[in-house]
């Protein structure tokens, strides 16, 4: 029986084979971690649809980053949850508000961790939309300001880097001008520019305490069927200043990942979300899969497809597998 010359088995004999010719590597320097903070002291309380993930008081959260500091991970995203909630957000860009103290304490404690805000504001309204409400409808051009205000704010406190996740038309546009006009040039955009209206973000909504308190999210969020659309909020995010733009979620967008990388060559942020993580935990607690192997699976797949940034919960995991 005759044989190619190549044989592509060859290399996959052994494992250090394997390593040398491995297109696609999992590193700790592709991860952000996403943290969840409360007010209070004394709070590591776990998020039940979310094991090994918690609300941290600030007193607590000091301890935690500098235990993602030590793992090596970049950078971390902040998602607050304020003590009141009103039709104004007013929690979100207060002085005193949680993501603003929370940025403070971490640059206390840490010297070069990455710190990143969440600019939105679904967990700060009383009726839990991204915008301001009239008449029962999101006005876009109003919450502008609030966003601006909000991105400024957390900027003031010392975040490295702020990333509008509304989706409202324009965002990206004011946030840069707010920042520019206050001498702030030089602080970075991750602009959540393809979010889609996705069931995979069900854990993050009790984590972050931010349902809608009526309707839903869909004239604001995208589409999950659309793609040309996505390439379209991507070039206009891009053309309005951002300086990485992220798409969300991660596992069914995989082919919008590629796309935007291919279209645009821009650096590329992917958000492995709070439902693909859940998954992946329960289904590794029934003793259905090897969470580890599942884990790097999941993330090489996201990374091969063009991604360049991850958002994922399973960061600290992943930072500990590979020392």
């Amino acid at each position: 029986m005759y044989f190619p010359t190549y044989r592509p088995r060859r290399l996959r004999r052994f494992e250090n084979f394997r390593r040398l010719i491995r297109e696609t590597k999992i590193s700790v320097d592709d991860l952000i971690y996403p943290l969840f903070v409360v007010h209070g002291k004394g709070i590591k309380r776990e998020i039940l649809s979310m094991p090994g993930n918690f609300h941290w008081s600030i007193d607590r959260l000091k301890d935690e980053v500098r235990e993602i500091e030590e793992l090596g991970i970049p950078g971390i995203i902040l998602f607050g949850i304020p003590k009141k909630k009103d039709e104004v957000a007013s929690e979100a860009y207060a002085e005193d508000g949680i993501i603003q103290q929370s940025v403070r304490a971490i640059k206390e404690v840490t010297s070069d961790l990455l710190v990143i805000t969440d600019v939105c504001l679904c967990e700060y309204t009383s009726h839990g939309h991204c915008g301001m409400v009239k008449d029962g409808e999101i006005v876009n051009d109003l919450t502008l300001e609030v966003l601006a205000k909000t991105a400024l704010s957390h900027v003031e406190a010392g975040a490295d880097m702020v990333a509008p996740s509304d989706m409202m038309d324009g965002r990206v546009s004011a946030i840069r001008n707010t920042l520019d006009e206050n001498g702030y040039e030089n602080v970075p955009i991750m602009s959540y520019a393809a979010k889609y209206a996705s069931s995979f973000y069900g854990p993050f909504r009790e984590a972050a305490e931010s349902a809608p308190q009526f309707g839903d999210r869909r004239s604001y969020q995208m589409d999950p069927p659309n793609a040309l659309e996505a390439l379209r909020e991507v070039m206009l995010d891009i053309e309005e200043g951002a300086d990485i733009v992220m798409v969300k979620p991660a596992l069914a967008y995989l082919d919008i990942i590629r796309r935007v990388k291919q279209e645009f060559n821009y650096p590329v942020a992917a958000y492995n979300v709070s439902g693909e993580y859940s998954m992946v935990k329960a289904a590794a607690m029934k003793g259905w899969v090897d969470e580890k192997r599942i884990v790097m699976e999941i993330l090489t797949g996201i990374k091969r497809a063009g991604a360049d940034i991850i958002l994922t919960y399973h960061a600290k995991d992943v930072a500990r597998w590979l020392k």
